[in-house]
């Protein structure tokens, strides 16, 4: 029998979509650009959150417009491709990047502080924290309950609490503005925004809210989209407001840690300022919480998908996945968010290409004639960027680096819209006059 959701499950379902989107990165992130964009604050704000609400819930739709799945809206660029893409996407968002860095952040920024930043205390706590999400990873079908109607309303409080504060008690005036945010506030606030990896890991949630809504009993095609849909945008709303507060705190911080070298700290700060003492048991549990939460729907997205590619179990993939997670952790905060910046300049340009195009598809006579070579295009030309960011930028000849929007981190954007005219315009008259020839 096909049930409904009651209202209240619905706002359960959006309060744990918004709880899985907002971890580590979405909490640090906001108060730098905040502080290193001074007064052009709001202009950078625009930016962001477009990269990192604007995409993220359009990503959701266009994945309930499919039917959840990635492999659904790759479609279009073919099984072998459309897989690697998930794979790259699934891993990145998963055990190699964001889930470890849940730990690490939470770590830095609760327990570090107390207990220094040696390795054997990172170990313990990265040991205690994923045998958590493994714990809780493992019942997939409780996660409306677990993380919707516990841990999602949780996280909201404390969240409203740090904004709230943000908003009525700033610590000062914003200061100048660094180089790059003074000439190129909106684009650094886009690009910055790929840290936050929403995109990537809506395109890995999206089968998550699905399945938590299926768990209720919801059957019809038509009911889950419109569920699906109407989690996004409850998330949306929710991440717009957290956003803005910690621009703001982070604008206001400037007084406080002039010199921060990551939101970390200014949140710390902050805290500290406002709260006094208990400020750090605050930010702890804040952190703990909404990293916690990510965590474990990364997890489960993860082995859901890995399970459905591989002879292995979705329970043995839960306890892989968990277990190299912690090692990968072990790492460090700092060289995880080293290696993950060009990794993810190179993979967000295709999926955003992929995303926006998903809503065209009725438009073309072929979608992979127009999908797959504006991908192409933009995974060479962000692949160019990515190593702008590394290490071998050296070995780059220097007229790349003069390539139109090069200094925005954007050089992927105007030879993929020129080749999607191209392509475009063949598909509507090319096409056509072929197979008028053809006749």
């Amino acid at each position: 029998m096909n049930q409904r959701l009651s209202f209240r499950d619905i706002l359960a379902l959006g309060f744990m979509t918004f709880a899985l989107f907002v971890g580590a990165g979405n909490i640090i992130f906001p108060p730098m650009v905040g502080l290193q964009s001074g007064p052009y604050v709001w202009w950078a704000a625009a930016g962001f959150l477009i990269s990192a609400v604007g995409l993220p819930v359009l990503t959701v739709i266009a994945l309930a417009r499919v039917g959840g799945g990635i492999d659904a809206l790759s479609s279009p660029i073919g099984r072998k491709a459309g897989l690697l893409l998930a794979v790259v996407c699934y891993l990145a968002v998963g055990p190699l990047f964001a889930t470890p860095r849940t730990a690490t952040v939470s770590f830095e920024v609760g327990l570090a502080p107390f207990t220094g930043q040696g390795e054997l205390p990172l170990f313990l706590y990265s040991l205690v924290y994923f045998s958590l999400v493994i714990g809780v990873s493992l019942y997939p079908g409780r996660l409306l309950d677990t993380v919707g109607h516990i841990l999602a309303p949780l996280k909201m409080i404390a969240l409203a609490i740090l904004g709230a504060a943000a908003m009525l008690w700033p610590a000062g005036s914003p200061i100048p503005a660094t180089d790059a945010y003074a000439h190129l506030p909106f684009s650094n606030g886009f690009v910055n925004g790929y840290l936050t990896m929403d995109t990537l890991g809506a395109m890995v949630f999206g089968i998550v809210i699905v399945n938590a809504a299926r768990s209720r009993g919801v059957r019809d095609a038509a009911l889950l989209t419109r569920y699906t849909i109407l989690a996004g945008l409850i998330a949306g709303i929710g991440l717009t407001a957290v956003y803005i507060t910690l621009f703001k705190l982070g604008s206001g911080s400037s007084v406080l840690l002039p010199s921060a070298q990551n939101g970390a700290e200014i949140l710390h700060a902050y805290v500290q300022y406002t709260f006094g003492n208990a400020g750090s048991g605050f930010l702890a549990i804040l952190i703990f919480v909404a990293c916690m939460v990510t965590a474990v729907g990364l997890t489960c997205a993860c082995a859901e998908f890995f399970s459905e590619h591989s002879p292995l179990s979705y329970r043995t993939l839960v306890f892989i996945l968990g277990l190299f997670s912690m090692l990968v952790s072990n790492l460090g905060l700092s060289h995880l968010i080293q290696f993950s910046i060009p990794v993810l300049t190179a993979i967000y340009p295709p999926c955003i290409v992929l995303i926006l195009l998903s809503f065209t598809l009725r438009w073309w006579h072929s979608s992979t004639l127009i999908i797959a070579p504006a991908m192409l295009i933009s995974l060479v030309f962000g692949c160019v960027d990515a190593v702008k960011l590394s290490s071998f930028q050296v070995w780059l000849p220097k007229w790349i680096l003069h390539l139109p929007l090069s200094a925005q981190g954007l050089a992927w954007l105007p030879p993929t819209l020129a080749i999607g005219v191209m392509v475009a315009l063949y598909d509507k008259y090319g096409a056509r006059h072929e197979a008028r020839v053809r006749l």
